[in-house]
């Protein structure tokens, strides 16, 4: 355990802020008309809720800076700088939730659907995740190629 830094410790915190945030409220419909995955009416809906196959994708990010947690402190040996791979996962983490709360909102107008708490804190989560593995991705340096080769 003494090999985490502080950078795989953040990305951990962002990975459970993450996959906490998938149960909490994300969506808020605030007309009686308006409907969010097949319910009409007033009421919040968690991500865990709303979205059938993005909660399992974001769930496996989530999961990301423990696999990357577990290969420091085991100190497995990559073909790839490590963190690189959970800072890709977490560019495409922050991607999906700023595009499903900002861009296209789930539900039917979606001008009455409104973000709640919970789409924030996963956004943080997914930010976290983000920074801890890239900070992480830039402690390591890359071995150089011989000229010529891919």
């Amino acid at each position: 355990m003494k090999r985490l830094t502080v950078n795989e410790l953040l990305a951990v915190a962002g990975g459970l802020l993450l996959a906490g945030a998938l149960f909490a409220p994300w969506y808020e419909s605030v007309s009686p008309l308006a409907s969010i995955a097949g319910l009409a009416g007033l009421g919040t809906l968690s991500a865990w809720e709303a979205h059938a196959v993005l909660r399992w994708l974001l769930l496996v990010v989530a999961f990301a800076p423990f696999v990357l947690a577990y290969i420091v402190v085991r100190d497995h040996r990559l073909s790839w700088v490590r963190g690189e791979l959970t800072a890709v996962l977490g560019i495409a983490a922050v991607g999906i939730v700023l595009y499903v709360g900002v861009i296209d909102r789930p539900g039917e107008p979606p001008g009455q659907i409104e973000l709640e708490w919970g789409w924030y804190v996963a956004l943080a989560g997914s930010v976290l995740l983000l920074v801890g593995a890239a900070r992480r991705t830039g402690e390591t340096e890359r071995r150089r190629k011989p000229p010529g080769t891919i």
